[in-house]
């Protein structure tokens, strides 16, 4: 007896099982990200002070990503895109981790991450500031949203104080300098390698958080040597392998659900700090942040417009959403169905020229995705031997 399966069927099934890995991994990226205010205020505790937490980071992580680099003999950046990610190295991501790790030796790993979670609601203010995108009811009530929650963490109590406040404001800061560094290097060629992209980056970024520490005479060693085993949690656990699992995982659930499963990171954080710290949200400030994630996936909502089909061809809007705010409008038309087995299949043809890959979603129907952001680089670019092409977003 021989039992046959359906070409539909295994491509079902192969769909599943991808849907399934890039979940799992876009967790363990989430939850990476997210342990990393543990392993932070653990090595504040053996002695280290921002700076040099920092530098020690940011250096390890880009040896083990250029490492990745050399396995993968990935291109380079060049020209104008490695000026580009030389600087958000050394300006953007420095500015945005050393504003959130500040804050996290002020105020709580809980209340951090959630403020930080205002950046796509910034990012969604600059895209309609730079008029790359229009401030549809969608938008406007998410924004809405992210602001109510912002003014209930912000105006609950445990935020008092001289402390506090400075804490408050870095983290607001860590959110501003992050929404800049996505718009800008929303504007990277679509083709770089995330992973040689993120090696720039985390060494620019290294380079000059040392040249600074140095410079003010903030770096030293920490009081424990058991300290630098947090800098490698830090680097490995919180950096490199959760790159890693959001470039992977992205290609199999799409930009947008990818968005949507990040929100696990600040209740990683969330949970984690109350376990290890004893941390706790005020009911306030749980409603606040729960506000703050929640226009994180009104942001994310996907949207299609469909048109009345015409006598001789019949327009598709198409609309997967960025990370960031917002969703770009690629309009297709169906060619004619073409015979093959008795069954007439579907192939949709671009028509705004220098269209980008696109990734299979059923039989013979196309869609576009966009490409996410990460948190440790800029975007990922295609992979060269499988997976769909992502084409750049807003950020977010």
């Amino acid at each position: 007896m021989t039992t046959t399966v359906s070409a539909p069927a295994a491509v079902s099934t192969s769909q599943a099982r991808s849907a399934r890995r890039g979940t799992v991994l876009v967790l363990v990226s989430a939850a990476g990200f997210g342990m990393s205010a543990v392993f932070a205020k653990q090595a504040y505790a053996a002695g280290f002070n921002v700076p040099t937490m920092l530098a020690g980071r940011f250096a390890l992580a880009a040896v083990l990503l250029w490492a990745v680099v050399a396995w993968r003999r990935a291109p380079l950046p060049r020209g104008r895109a490695l000026a580009v990610s030389v600087g958000l190295g050394a300006v953007g991501y420095a500015l945005q981790a050393g504003f959130y790790f500040g804050a996290l030796a002020r105020i709580d790993a809980s209340l951090t991450a959630l403020l930080l979670y205002a950046y796509p609601a910034l990012v969604t203010v600059l895209a309609i500031a730079l008029r790359r995108e229009r401030p549809d009811r969608r938008r406007l009530a998410a924004l809405a949203c992210s602001a109510a929650g912002m003014l209930l963490m912000l105006g609950a109590g445990g935020v008092g104080g001289s402390v506090a406040t400075g804490g408050v404001l870095l983290a607001l800061g860590a959110a501003v300098a992050y929404a800049l560094y996505l718009t800008v290097s929303a504007g990277l060629p679509a083709g770089l390698d995330i992973f040689a992209v993120t090696a720039v980056v985390c060494t620019s970024a290294a380079v000059s958080l040392a040249a600074t520490g140095l410079a003010t005479g903030s770096l030293h060693a920490p009081h424990q040597v058991s300290g630098w085993l947090w800098i490698v949690l830090l680097a490995v656990v919180s950096t490199v392998i959760p790159i890693a699992g959001m470039f992977v995982g992205v290609r199999d659930v799409g930009a947008s659900a990818a968005a949507i499963l990040s929100c696990a990171e600040p209740a990683v954080t969330v949970a984690t700090t109350a376990l290890v710290f004893g941390e706790r949200l005020s009911p306030a400030q749980a409603l606040g942040g729960l506000a703050v994630l929640a226009s994180v996936a009104v942001l994310q909502l996907r949207r299609r417009v469909v048109a009345a089909p015409a006598a001789t061809a019949a327009e598709v809007s198409c609309d997967v959403p960025s990370p960031a705010a917002g969703d770009e409008h690629v309009r297709e038309t169906p060619r004619t169905p073409r015979r093959r087995g008795g069954a007439a299949h579907w192939g949709l043809r671009p028509l705004r020229p220098g269209g980008v890959g696109s990734r299979p979603v059923g039989a013979g129907r196309t869609v576009r995705v966009e490409r996410p952001v990460t948190r440790g680089g800029a975007h990922p670019g295609p992979e060269t031997d499988r997976g769909p092409r992502h084409r750049r977003g807003a950020g977010g």
